[in-house]
């Protein structure tokens, strides 16, 4: 199943194809993202809804695929959600969410794998007791995929090594017993401190909840 991850709406259409063919799923690997892009990294891009690129694929479709198909989570607990994040992370600046001031492609990124790590935090405690785990982790530096080679950044790791570490959380053992918990490759860690702020995390709440309210009305769901 295909979806442009840059369009809500078809964020909501594969959600909708998923639900149809399967009332109860175990797994959501949310890993498809935007890099910082090729140097000197300062062409902004808008999303077709008109947020900032890296925020809009990185963060605002992951989560309302999540939100999406929690229904299907539920019906198939014990599930689990395992969001592809980076361990480069910087504070939302919520006063400017498309970033109109100051751009720089490699910001954005780390603006958006910081909303997806809090993101992670956060829904692991709505989702307490619910069935499903939610964890979030960095797979490994700067693998070799295209990605990393468009930001001319010489890779140093395996795809592999990222596969390890995603499938140790997708499959494994640890992915099951714990929930809300970042995990820098194969080991639990620390995300950027701000994630952990309830502050930070309220006022990303709010926002997110601004933004995907038209592409979740009407429809089952967790509460944001």
């Amino acid at each position: 199943m295909l979806a442009d991850l840059a369009s809500l709406e078809q964020v909501c259409a594969l959600a909708d194809q998923v639900s149809a063919g399967h009332d109860a799923i175990a797994l959501l690997v949310n890993n498809a993202g935007v890099g910082a892009g090729r140097p000197p990294y300062r062409k902004r891009q808008l999303s077709a809804d008109g947020h900032e690129l890296r925020l809009a694929v990185n963060y605002l479709a992951p989560a309302l695929l999540a939100r999406r198909l929690i229904p299907a989570l539920k019906n198939g607990a014990p599930a689990r959600i395992v969001n592809v994040g980076s361990v480069g992370q910087a504070p939302v600046d919520f006063a400017d969410l498309r970033m109109d001031s100051h751009y720089t492609g490699a910001q954005a990124y780390y603006r958006s794998k910081f909303a997806f790590a809090a993101f992670t935090f956060d829904l692991a405690e709505e989702l307490a007791g619910s069935g499903i785990t939610v964890n979030c982790l960095h797979p490994a530096s700067l693998m070799n995929t295209h990605m990393v080679r468009q930001s001319m950044i010489p890779p140093m790791s395996t795809v592999a090594a990222g596969v390890k570490a995603v499938m140790n959380l997708a499959t494994g053992p640890a992915g099951d017993t714990v929930t809300g918990r970042y995990f820098d490759g194969m080991n639990e860690a620390r995300a950027h401190e701000g994630t952990y702020d309830p502050a930070t995390r309220s006022r990303l709440r709010t926002v997110t909840a601004e933004l995907l309210a038209p592409f979740l009305a009407g429809r089952d769901r967790a509460t944001p």
